[in-house]
């Protein structure tokens, strides 16, 4: 899966997009056929896969999280399963955040593992065992919608309705990672996150397919004391003009802006120059947290730039706030389906 977006991608398709056609139409087939294919491989608790339509960002960590939180509140034990992307691990593993580092197990896993009980698995059916054999009672998947085997019970895909899906070409022409109409079959709920127009299309597409729709912001968390701050911003996540509007949003005067491309580890003259341009101007530096992570245990001056960069958090809050609710009974439910039909057939 490509894991960098161009910016072509984000705006209105041009030639690029055009001619890269033929090889998206086969990448489309491709990914349309493995989704069809289904998911044969069965696990003994209720399953909930949090994906999206599109390469890149769009929400799926911060709609985890609130997911299992309100898990944790009603008595459950939520298991986050993830690849493990940009990690170097190739084994299925519990996550230790007190432990392992962003290059071992990936910066998105040790975020989860700071919620909830968190494995890799290069592999997500071994990953969805090893969860079920440390006591989660509920495995929240972040990502694998497109591409995992695991039987889910509920699939709930994000957008960003900023960005919507881009120009809605298929890699590598565009963002999309499979057939929308495929993707919109297979999937139980639709959340819009943010308070763009660009994903209403896909919002009525998916409303006229009988899929629930679920809407969201993200708010930052303890930001307040930035209001007339000078700051410099960097990041390097699926969507960085994304945190730089966050970051304004504080109230803080953001003047010098540095992003890189997502899950990117900062060379050591990449870490010098933001700590020295940052100094010589006396600018506030601001990131967020899936990068400050990837910077421990780093080399030269990392730790000193972990140490002087304010993060910024962000929490995702439904407009209805039963909605994790409502996900997380439909999915129970669902199970429980699942277990039925397997004894009967049994």
């Amino acid at each position: 899966m490509v894991s960098e977006a161009p910016p072509f991608w984000w705006t209105k398709a041009d030639w690029r997009a055009y001619a890269l056609w033929p090889v998206s139409k086969l990448y489309g087939l491709i990914a349309g056929r493995r989704m069809r294919r289904g998911r044969r491989a069965d696990v003994p608790v209720p399953v909930i896969c949090v994906g999206n339509f599109t390469v890149g960002g769009a929400g799926k960590t911060p709609t985890a999280i609130a997911i299992a939180r309100a898990a944790k509140v009603r008595g459950l034990k939520p298991g986050f399963l993830s690849r493990g992307y940009g990690g170097s691990l190739d084994v299925t593993t519990r996550v230790d955040p007190d432990r392992h580092h962003a290059r071992a197990v990936g910066d998105e896993p040790l975020l989860l593992a700071r919620e909830a009980l968190t494995v890799i698995a290069r592999r997500r059916l071994k990953g969805a065992r090893k969860l079920v054999e440390e006591g989660a009672d509920l495995i929240i998947m972040d990502d694998g919608f497109q591409s995992a085997q695991i039987v889910f019970d509920y699939a709930l895909l994000v957008i960003d309705t900023r960005r919507g899906i881009g120009n809605g070409h298929l890699v590598p022409g565009g963002p999309v990672r499979a057939p929308l109409a495929e993707q919109i079959r297979l999937a139980d709920a639709l959340l819009a996150i943010g308070d763009g127009d660009a994903a209403d299309g896909v919002i009525r597409q998916a409303a006229r397919a009988g899929k629930a729709i679920h809407e969201a912001i993200l708010v930052t968390v303890g930001a307040g004391d930035l209001d007339g701050e000078v700051v410099m911003a960097w990041s390097g996540i699926g969507d960085n003009e994304k945190f730089f509007r966050t970051v304004t949003e504080t109230g803080a005067h953001l003047y010098v802006t540095r992003g890189f491309p997502d899950h990117h580890y900062l060379s050591d003259d990449e870490v010098e120059e933001i700590l020295d341009h940052a100094e010589a101007l006396g600018y506030r530096l601001v990131t967020t947290a899936k990068d400050s992570v990837r910077l421990a245990g780093g080399h030269g001056r990392s730790a000193e730039l972990r140490e002087r960069s304010r993060v910024i958090a962000v929490e995702m809050r439904f407009d209805d706030p039963r909605g994790p609710d409502a996900i997380i009974d439909a999915a129970i439910a669902a199970a429980r389906r699942r277990k039925l039909k397997r004894r009967i057939a049994g």
